[in-house]
């Protein structure tokens, strides 16, 4: 059944679903020059790395561990129990800098660039005029003048080029040689105390904090910031073509009495967590209510992301907001949380499997991040399902905790070849994160 579900209502998309399922890939790749290597990719093959997808055109290292090894569980464990380095110089920088920078800022995302004080960083998302999700990068500040966008897999780059065709912002706007690796786990913040020189400087950095220092004797900006729901850091190396190997090395030295491993980033924890891939869990067809990033919004009232002036999409926010409160249901299907049955799940899923709401009906829903929860030891998902309309005390949709399904999963981890497994709505995270800065709680 995961090859084709025109039978689920998408008539709120231009684009189904269906057409951006992978499967497996039974010929071979032809590999372009449109697509490039990141500065860290022949350190990533040295370090072990077996397997890669392609994330912003860019090779991006997906797998350390082999199957026969124990695969990605093994990447978890090395998380969750000591440190982990990923190489993550697929998230593109795109540097806004200029008088107007902060204006420019505002107007894109959707929430209030100017609450951002300088060397703080937020997790942002920006929409198009139909209120669609673009983006959900990390938006840095590193100054009154100049904005870091640390892009998720799409090409905001250009399109913020494009915002700014006719010069109405006076601002610069390029992708910039500053290619980041992620630290995480719980021995993070030990190794970046022996990686850098002020250890006050780092320890006392806050949630989203950014600090200024020299890593194997080059420039970099440090972050407080991570996709894992573990506590970790992010290294944004300045002049990354020239000085990712001395970077790494440094890193590698440093990290070998914490056990450090070069991992992909583990997709098991961040589903825990209840981050969201974009591409993935959301796209440019998805507005924020219904991928649990309502909080993101800035409307009328009060409340931490408002703001008076105008930015993309506010409109059409607006109205989607105020047709919730009234107990309308501007779109079809709503992103929930499931635990659900089958065998486990320890791998990457390359095709969104079906929903249904009992064993005969029609297909109405798809997961699209699925994974074993080894603490809980019972498989998880993000997933849609037909919008039923409940809120939470915030007036944001969620989904009906307690509502049952099915899920047609692969005959690999079906529990009875062709019989779905029983599947129920709860509460996103599965598992609260320990770096609070990841992102705002998608049901507080």
């Amino acid at each position: 059944m995961s090859e084709h579900f025109t039978s689920v209502d998408q008539s709120d998309r231009l684009v189904p679903y269906n057409l951006r399922q992978s499967g497996e890939t039974p010929v071979e790749m032809v590999i372009l020059t449109r697509v490039r290597k990141s500065p860290f990719w022949h350190l990533s093959v040295e370090a072990g790395c077996w397997r890669a997808t392609i994330y912003n055109r860019i090779y991006h290292p997906f797998g350390y561990v082999r199957p026969e090894d124990g695969g990605p569980m093994v990447e978890y464990q090395a998380l969750k129990n000591h440190v982990t380095m990923w190489d993550v110089a697929v998230e593109r920088q795109i540097m806004v800098k200029g008088p107007d920078a902060e204006a420019f800022a505002d107007y894109v995302i959707t929430r209030d660039a100017t609450k951002i004080p300088p060397m703080r960083a937020r997790y942002v998302i920006l929409c198009n005029n139909r209120g669609g999700v673009l983006n959900d990068p990390i938006l840095l500040r590193l100054s009154k003048d100049e904005f870091w966008f640390s892009l998720a897999d799409s090409d905001i780059g250009i399109y913020l080029q494009g915002v700014n065709h006719d010069n109405r912002f006076d601002v610069v706007i390029d992708e910039i040689d500053v290619c980041p690796l992620q630290i995480q786990g719980p021995k993070s913040l030990a190794l970046m105390k022996d990686l850098v020189e002020n250890q006050a400087d780092i320890q006392n950095l806050p949630f989203y904090g950014m600090l200024e220092a020299k890593i194997g004797g080059h420039d970099c900006v440090i972050s407080q910031s991570g996709f894992s729901g573990e506590a970790g850091f992010e290294i944004y190396l300045r002049d990354a073509t020239l000085h990712a190997d001395d970077l790494w090395y440094a890193v590698l030295e440093a990290g070998r009495k914490y056990r450090l491993m070069v991992t992909a980033p583990p997709h098991c924890r961040r589903i825990q967590a209840g981050i969201l891939s974009w591409g993935q869990d959301m796209d440019n067809q998805h507005n924020p209510f219904q991928c649990n990033l309502g909080y993101q919004v800035s409307l009328s009232g009060k409340g931490e992301w408002n703001k008076v002036g105008n930015y993309i999409g506010k409109d059409v926010l607006e109205q989607m907001r105020s047709e919730l409160k009234s107990g309308k249901k501007p779109y079809k299907l709503q992103l929930v949380g499931l635990k659900m049955g089958g065998k486990p799940i320890e791998d990457f899923a390359n095709d969104f499997w079906l929903i249904s709401a009992d064993d005969f009906a029609e297909p109405c829903g798809f997961i699209t991040s699925p994974w074993f929860h080894p603490d809980e030891k019972t498989n998880i998902a993000m997933a849609y399902v037909p919008f039923d309309g409940t809120l939470n005390r915030h007036g944001f949709p969620i989904g009906n905790y307690g509502q049952k399904f099915k899920v047609h999963l692969p005959d690999k981890y079906a529990e009875k070849s062709g019989e779905p497994v029983n599947a129920d709505v709860v509460k996103m995270p599965f598992t609260t994160s320990v770096n609070l800065n990841i992102r705002e709680k998608i049901d507080s």
